[in-house]
């Protein structure tokens, strides 16, 4: 088998809170060359036999995969599984559960933007949903900018949607031993997506890595979407510092709102091991 290297194990469809079919993703990331591809949507599998079909029918190779939500620290995490069974009566369970708390959460979410003058936030967001599931902060940023109160998604989740403004609602997910266990018990991979971007004290996410790997964890996201090229460097140091194989993806959401393409992204640094060469037998 030719060696891999345009993997991109991190995106997102309709099925979650992106705005492409998994066929369109699929199509888009086989035209910028991706050799092996991952739709890794947020608490949820429902588009992983279409995604898969789709992988096949444009000649890219296909792992399994979500992104599941965690709470750490008080902080939202998120873990991706990859290359696992999407049968397994535990993943799917554990997923349902966790996708249960989003709508109470999105309800409290339009409260907090109604007492700041802003009507209708929740049947808003509804109409950007393509799984209702899993409606989330995403969708009310759509529904703000749509409205014209907001010019972008940075303005959005800055004025009203961050921890201290009026539409932040807390959500205590999956603890860190239920994703990782949910997915290595279904025979995948756990990834640490995205690290960077929880802006852990180093003491913090020493605890995070410490405990992920103690739990059965085996990869972490060293190039994606919101990662800087120093991070590129800082997270392929912390996979050779505790044994972690390195992923790579996009984190792809939409042509109109993410800053980096399906499949355009640098390859892994040299040195490490990239978490496909550990899933070899999973990928379709």
């Amino acid at each position: 088998m030719t060696p891999i290297q345009n993997a991109d194990l991190h995106c997102h469809s309709t099925v979650s809170d992106g705005t492409l079919a998994p066929e369109a993703l699929a199509e888009r990331a086989s035209a910028n060359g991706v050799e092996l591809w991952a739709l890794t949507d947020h608490d949820e599998i429902g588009g992983q036999t279409r995604a898969a079909a789709a992988a096949k029918a444009c000649g890219m190779r296909y792992l399994t995969g979500t992104e599941i939500s965690i709470t750490f620290i008080n902080k939202t995490v998120h873990i991706v599984g990859l290359g696992f069974d999407a049968t397994n009566t535990d993943l799917v369970e554990g997923l349902r559960r966790t996708r249960g708390g989003r709508d109470n959460r999105a309800m409290e979410m339009s409260e907090g933007l109604a007492k700041v003058g802003i009507k209708g936030a929740y049947e808003g967001a509804l109409k950007f949903v393509g799984n209702p599931e899993l409606i989330s902060r995403t969708h009310f940023a759509r529904f703000l900018i749509e409205s014209g109160v907001c010019r972008d998604t940075n303005e959005v989740f800055r004025k009203f949607l961050i921890e201290g403004k009026p539409g932040f609602v807390p959500h205590r997910w999956a603890s860190l031993k239920d994703a990782v266990t949910w997915i290595t018990g279904a025979g995948g991979l756990a990834v640490i997506a995205h690290p960077a971007r929880y802006k852990f004290t180093p003491n913090e996410e020493f605890a995070l890595f410490t405990e992920f790997k103690a739990h059965g964890g085996k990869g972490v996201e060293v190039v994606t979407g919101s990662h800087s090229v120093p991070e590129y460097a800082t997270y392929a140091d912390t996979a050779r510092e505790f044994g972690l194989a390195a992923s790579r993806g996009s984190d792809f959401h939409s042509p109109d709102e993410s800053h980096t393409e399906l499949g355009t992204l640098p390859f892994l640094p040299a040195n490490l091991t990239p978490v496909w060469e550990l899933l070899a037998s999973r990928i379709q």
